[in-house]
Order: structure tokens, then C-alpha cells, then sequence
């Protein structure tokens, strides 16, 4: 995966270690940070949030004899770039964790290699010179290491301060420095020579926050500098916080047998996984108090509702993870308040916001496929989840039954109305400042296709429920054809004013045919849905949000935060919707052995290909709705990464048919 030589990489390309507590170092294949969230140490204090960078990089610098070379890149304002160590990058791989290969002009090869070892709040750092076949005889080779460090919240940036603290407590191999009286303190084992000389680093510059229209520089200060003797050993640090998941050090281990003991475990974990995309998928799968829950995306993203239950069906069920599914529907279960689950916990404090009309019909959806998998595998511990699960879809389709929050209520007809002036309720949720983008007040067609689904999945546990989805499904056949354009409508009732359509042409239709466990429409108009969302919304990253003949169709995600917030659900192509159209495109079509492997070409193919870009092993947030649909958002993204393991089984496996 990504062994790539001098001369095909991509030196802008994205490479992620998780922690699976939601911290993780991240980075370019150039090693320059281009964004604030770049470290080589961020932890979070209460997983998976309060999350704060310690250390953001390092300079490296390799001195043979006379002769200095750096293999570490920085950036400064205004577009200077010293030094430049990319120029010696020879080799570049993510397997089984990031390693790059320096070769300098001297002959001399250099290996650096970094992981974080799962569990642990800390990042194992360990550079060696690499045998050739030339005949060299480095005896006097030193790396010299200035350690780059903040210790600021993730979001922020820092700037140089009196307040700093530079101060290091030196003991043998181990250095602590403690940057803010509020921070943790940082550890650091290693085996080489520290000698504290405090300076800053001034005015690093940040390329994708200033293309996102946010601040991007950013001061660093380092305390000090350590020397390795890179000719007579390898050269190693592990640092870590001093926090409850820090990395510890028994007393008479040495930093070889500390550094040696993770990297077993670690490299034992990673093999474990079927492919790379699979262990990709271990990465969003974090703790929440005492038990799990899933990491919407990397770098910025914690846990939000819709996007866990949506990505839970791939990055757990899809994978066999069938008990860790379990583990993450009854945390969540215990968080149900009038029928809704949260959309998002914020990155401080424990109060959730319940802002989501979908999230907790997407937690009906995956309560179903949990059951189902956990059928098939004879999940051990089904029958404890079984009745704190039925109970929670019960209080869900209660709750919006009897009506909740932002008006979410069950109608006459028996769909569900929702939406409030100033409140974004769908998936299509970008709001700038007091601007709603896609207010999509009334009744919005993805939302009826999940009320309808919950209600089905419902009355298999209580038959109540029953008459309720039959009058709904009828309404929704009735209600939501526009026989003009040979789709449905995206929203009836706009605005709650009775028989007002929004006839704009976007991808939330075709969860009317795919990507829950029925198919809502007669055969026919199926085809017809399938079809006008293929031919005007499909692209090889994903479905378009728009259809590029609407006036207001953007083909770009760029600029500021309101441009980028505008064009966001208005034409932008989101990954994680092929899943839904895959499925409903074999529905129709037909789930032959024929027709899986021309999905798995033409729909499927794409997204592999594009694990080798952008973030790396992973799929991206969105891209351009415009060719060559450039990735942008979140490089890191839970349910693009998700819908892409569900899609995998479904074109590899015959699909069972809904009932």
C-alpha cells in the first residue's frame, strides 16, 4: 500500500495513526505540516474528545564528518520553505505504519519510521541508518532532533508567549517538560543526549488552513535538542502524555525493550486485519466512558450520531466486528431523550446536542442489521444488547410519534414533518453563521424513506407498529412521485405548506430504493429513480448533492468558510452515497454474479483507487462535483470509509432480500 519511490510520490498526500482513544498523529508524505491539526503527539483527555497537540514536529538534521544534511521539511510564512529534506526523500510507505527513506548526497541512507501503538495516548519515533549495496564507511554519523512543541487545544493555534513554560526535568532516558501550567506534561524515552537550549520557531505556515479562509501560522517552541550517535545504534524516542492511557516504562526495561515491546503488539494487531482497508476501518472505532463509539472523521471530526450509526453497518458488520457493533448501540442507547440520540458531543464538556432529525432513525437501521448479523454469527452477547436495544427503537418511533424537538412530529398522513426556521435538521446540515444552506423544512424524502424503514423494522419487534407503516407507505407512493421529471420530489409540504414540492434533482432519493432494508417504490419507478440519479448525479468519487443543470449547482468546494459551507451540499459529491446507490443499482438490475462484478468496476474500483491519495488507506469526506473531482474535506472520513466495506460485501455476496 503507498510503496511509493521518489518519482511517484505525492508529497501532499495525508498519512493517519490512531490511538483508538481519539487522539493520533497525522502528517504529509513531505513531512511539512499543512495543517494545525499535523503532530507527531495529540491525545485526548476524555476520549474521544478534549483533544490537545503536545508535540506538533521536530527538525532533524543528520551530521556526517563536515557535512550536515536536513531530512525534515517546514514551511513559513510567506511560502519559504527551509529546510527542504523532502529533496532527499527517497522512498515513502504506510505499510505497516509511515516510513520514509532519505538517501543524501554523501551515499548515506536513512530510515525514519513512526507509529502509535493502539491504546496508548504516545508515539514511538525511531530513525537507523540503512545497509547498501555501495561500499560506504560511515563511523561518525549523529541525528540531531529539535522536538517542535505547543501544547495548545487542537483547534487553536499558539503564538510565542511569555507564559510558555520551557522548563525540562532530565532523568536518565527520560525528559519531561510541562508546556502550560494546564497541560499535561510530556514524556519523552529515548536513548539520546538532551541539552536544553530554549528558542522559537516562528511563523510556520499552514497551506490548507489558509485555503479553508482560516488562520495559518502558527509559532512553535523547542525546549532543546537530542543527539543520537546514528552510527553506533538506531536512534529512538517514545513520547507519550502523563495522562490515565500514557505509555509507561517498568522500572529496569530499557528504552530497546520499551520501544521493541510495543512495536511486537502493534505490528501483531495490524496483521491481523483481512486488508488494508479493513484495518483503516479499526481506526474510527474509538472509547466513550465505558464503552465505544465511532469517530466521524480525522482530523476534526469527534462522535456524531448520524454519521456513527451510517458508518457502523461497513466499519463494524461488513468487517465481522458484530460484538463492537453491539458495544456502540448500547452506549448509545442510554442517551435516547424524546425520541432523539444526539448528532454531536462537543469537543468540551458532556452535554450532547439533539439537533438531528435522522440520527435516530439511522440507530433504528443499525439496531436491524446488528440483529440480523449477529443472527447469522450467533453473536454471544445479542441476548444481553436485545431488550435495551428494543427498548431504545421503542422511546425512538414513541417519541416521534407523540412529537419532539424543532417540530419533528408524525403527520395526518402519517410521514414525518420536521423543521424549524434557523435549524439545520438533515444530513444536508451546513449552516454559516445565521444562513440555513439547505433548510429543507417539511418533509424531506430521505427522512420518510428511514420513518418508513424504522416503522418496518419496528413491528417485527412490536406488531403495533404494523398499521402505522402500511398508511405511511402508502402516503409516501402517493405523495412523493413527480411524474414531470420521472423522480421523486426532495421535499413535499415545503415549509409546512400543504402540496408545495421542492423538485430539486439530489441524491436523497435513492435511499427510496437502496441502502435500507426495503425499497419503498413499485419496480418501475425504482428503475426511474436509479436512473435519473446515475445519469445526473453519479461521478466516480460519489453522488453529486445537485444536479449540475440546477441554477443553483456548485462545482467546486473552495474559499472561505461561507463559500465552502455554501457549495457543500449544492453540488459537492459525498463517497458514502455510493453505498446506498450500489445497492439499490443491484435491486433493480438485478443481484446477478454479472451485474456485482460490473458494479465492483465501474462503482467500486474507483474508491479503492483512490485509497492511494488524499488521506491515505482511507476515503475522503467529499469532493468536487466538477471533473477531475478533487478530493477535499476531511482527508479521513468514517463513512465514506464505511460505505465502502458495505459496498465491497454487496457486489462479493449475494444480497439477502428484504422481506
Amino acid at each position: 500500500m503507498n510503496d511509493a519511490t521518489s518519482s511517484e510520490l505525492d508529497l501532499t498526500a495525508e498519512w493517519l495513526e490512531a490511538d483508538g482513544l481519539g487522539g493520533f498523529a497525522s502528517g504529509t508524505v513531505s513531512g511539512s505540516r499543512t495543517r494545525r491539526y499535523h503532530a507527531v503527539l495529540l491525545t485526548s483527555a476524555t476520549p474521544p474528545t478534549d483533544r490537545k497537540v503536545y508535540v506538533n514536529g521536530f527538525e532533524a538534521t543528520v551530521v556526517a564528518g563536515d557535512e550536515s544534511f536536513a531530512i525534515s521539511t517546514q514551511r513559513y510564512v510567506p511560502d519559504v520553505i527551509y529546510p527542504r529534506g523532502f529533496e532527499h526523500l527517497q522512498a515513502f510507505s504506510d505499510e505497516p505504519w509511515p516510513t520514509w527513506v532519505y538517501r543524501l548526497p554523501n551515499g548515506l541512507v536513512i530510515e525514519f519510521e513512526l507509529f502509535v501503538p493502539r491504546g496508548y495516548s504516545g508515539t514511538v519515533l525511531k530513525w537507523q541508518i540503512k545497509p547498501t549495496d555501495e561500499d560506504h564507511n560511515f563511523t561518525n554519523v549523529e541525528l540531531v532532533i529539535r522536538p517542535l512543541i505547543s501544547g495548545r487545544d487542537y483547534h487553536s493555534l499558539q503564538h510565542e508567549n511569555s507564559v510558555f513554560r520551557f522548563d525540562a526535568l532530565i532523568l536518565d532516558g527520560q525528559i519531561e517538560w510541562q508546556p502550560y501550567g494546564d497541560a499535561s506534561t510530556i514524556r519523552a524515552f529515548t536513548n539520546g543526549n538532551y541539552t536544553h537550549s530554549p528558542d522559537w520557531y516562528r511563523q510556520f505556515f499552514y497551506s490548507e488552513e489558509a485555503a479553508r479562509g482560516l488562520d495559518s501560522t502558527e509559532d512553535l517552541a523547542s525546549p532543546g535538542e537530542l543527539r543520537f550517535q546514528l552510527s553506533v545504534a538506531h536512534a529512538l524516542i517514545v513520547l507519550t502524555d502523563d495522562g490515565p492511557w500514557s505509555i509507561r516504562q517498568p522500572s529496569g526495561e530499557t528504552i530497546d525493550q520499551l520501544a521493541d515491546r510495543l512495536t511486537k503488539a502493534e505490528r501483531t494487531r495490524r496483521n491481523g486485519f483481512a486488508t488494508r482497508l479493513h484495518r483503516s476501518a479499526a481506526d474510527y472505532l474509538v472509547l466513550r466512558g465505558s464503552g465505544r463509539t465511532i469517530v466521524a472523521g480525522y482530523p476534526w471530526f469527534t462522535d456524531w450520531g448520524r454519521d456513527t450509526f451510517i458508518a457502523l453497518r461497513g466499519l463494524c458488520l461488513a468487517t465481522g466486528q458484530i460484538e463492537e457493533a453491539g458495544r456502540i448501540l448500547t452506549e448509545w442507547s442510554q442517551l435516547v431523550s424524546e425520541g432523539m440520540l444526539p448528532n454531536r458531543f462537543p469537543d468540551h464538556g458532556d452535554m450532547p446536542e439533539y439537533n438531528a432529525v435522522d440520527a435516530s432513525l439511522w440507530y433504528v437501521i443499525a439496531v436491524h442489521d446488528y440483529s440480523n448479523a449477529s443472527r447469522i454469527s450467533a453473536n454471544p452477547r445479542f441476548d444481553a444488547d436485545r431488550k435495551r436495544l428494543q427498548i431504545a427503537v421503542n422511546q425512538i418511533l414513541l417519541g416521534y410519534t407523540q412529537g419532539t424537538r424543532f417540530g419533528i412530529r408524525m403527520d395526518d398522513d402519517g410521514l414525518l414533518s420536521a423543521g424549524q426556521q434557523g435549524v439545520q435538521l438533515t444530513w444536508m446540515d451546513a449552516k454559516c453563521g445565521d444562513w440555513v444552506v439547505t433548510p429543507r423544512i417539511g418533509k424531506p424524502v430521505e427522512v420518510q424513506a428511514l420513518w418508513l424503514n424504522a416503522l418496518w423494522v419496528g413491528s417485527r419487534m412490536n406488531s403495533g407498529w404494523e398499521k402505522l407503516f402500511l398508511r405511511a407507505r402508502e402516503s409516501f407512493q402517493n405523495r412523493f412521485w413527480n411524474s414531470a421529471k420521472g423522480c421523486l420530489f426532495d421535499v413535499v409540504d415545503l415549509n409546512h405548506e400543504p402540496g408545495v414540492n421542492d423538485d430539486s434533482v439530489r441524491p436523497n432519493q435513492i435511499f427510496a430504493v437502496g441502502g435500507l432494508p426495503l425499497s419503498l417504490l413499485p419496480s418501475i419507478q425504482a428503475q426511474q429513480v436509479v436512473q435519473i440519479v446515475e445519469e445526473r448525479l453519479l461521478t466516480p468519487m460519489g453522488l453529486r448533492t445537485l444536479e449540475p443543470q440546477d441554477p443553483n449547482y456548485c462545482g467546486t468546494y473552495r474559499g472561505d468558510v461561507r463559500q465552502r459551507d455554501g457549495s457543500y451540499h449544492q453540488g459537492t459529491v459525498w463517497p458514502w452515497l455510493n453505498g446506498p446507490f450500489v445497492e439499490a443499482w443491484l435491486r433493480v438490475r438485478g443481484n446477478t454474479a454479472v451485474n456485482r462484478q460490473l458494479a465492483q468496476s465501474r462503482f467500486v474500483q474507483p474508491l479503492l483507487d483512490h485509497l492511494q491519495f488524499a488521506g491515505l488507506g482511507h476515503v475522503s469526506e467529499i469532493a468536487d462535483g466538477d471533473w477531475p473531482h478533487q478530493p477535499a474535506g476531511c482527508p479521513f472520513q468514517a463513512w465514506s470509509v464505511g460505505e465502502l466495506l458495505r459496498m465491497q460485501k454487496l457486489v462479493t455476496e449475494s444480497a439477502e432480500s428484504a422481506e
